[in-house]
């Protein structure tokens, strides 16, 4: 069973993002504040769930939440600062929107960059472990699927209302075919090295 807090009468936000492993599209990062007492039976680490699950609790995070926000950094932010960085700067952002402020900073995995004077703490699974984290983790998956879903309508060849800009087998055929977008991130091998000639 997942956790509400870890460290009792502190306001904590739970941050994750989406989205690190793909060939296109921007990372999306959350933040959010739930109540203590807050609990789902259902909530857990979005890839556990389904996608009727994680809209269906999206909805719910959103009602009962204090506060949450989502952000984005793009394909060409990613080329520039690197993903790594890139998911730093979409949690950076998405607390930058809370319209609470909170004590301490809950993040998934092992790595963040420190925001403003604000402690956090690194919890590997993290989106199974903690409510807050788990929550930003629907978030932020829901958010970018529903972005990729609609820009795959102006690149229907990729099928990213499929695989969300993930680099399976169908993706790495349309990108060999088409070349990229100005979706791709091109820092990333969007091809077998075998195959990079043909990228142009």
């Amino acid at each position: 069973m997942l956790k509400p807090f870890l460290q009792e009468n502190r306001v904590e936000a739970g941050c994750d993002e989406a989205g690190r492993g793909c060939l296109a599209g921007p990372v999306f990062a959350a933040a959010v504040v739930l109540p203590s007492d807050f609990f789902h039976k259902d909530l857990n680490d979005s890839k556990q769930l389904s996608e009727k699950q994680r809209e269906t609790l999206r909805m719910i995070i959103e009602q009962e939440a204090l506060s949450w926000e989502v952000a984005a950094v793009s394909a060409a932010e990613i080329d520039q600062i690197n993903i790594l960085n890139a998911s730093f700067l979409g949690m950076h952002r998405a607390l930058d929107k809370l319209e609470i402020e909170p004590d301490a900073l809950l993040i998934d995995g092992n790595r963040f960059k420190k925001y403003r004077q604000m402690p956090h703490h690194c919890i590997v699974k993290g989106d199974a472990t903690f409510f807050s984290i788990a929550a930003a983790s629907v978030l932020a998956k829901t958010y970018r699927d529903n972005f990729m879903s609609g820009i795959h309508r102006d690149f229907p060849e990729y099928c990213w209302q499929k695989n969300k800009g993930y680099p399976t087998a169908q993706h790495r055929k349309a990108i060999m075919e088409y070349g990229p977008t100005p979706h791709h991130r091109m820092s990333f091998q969007l091809l077998p090295e075998d195959h990079q000639g043909k990228l142009f």
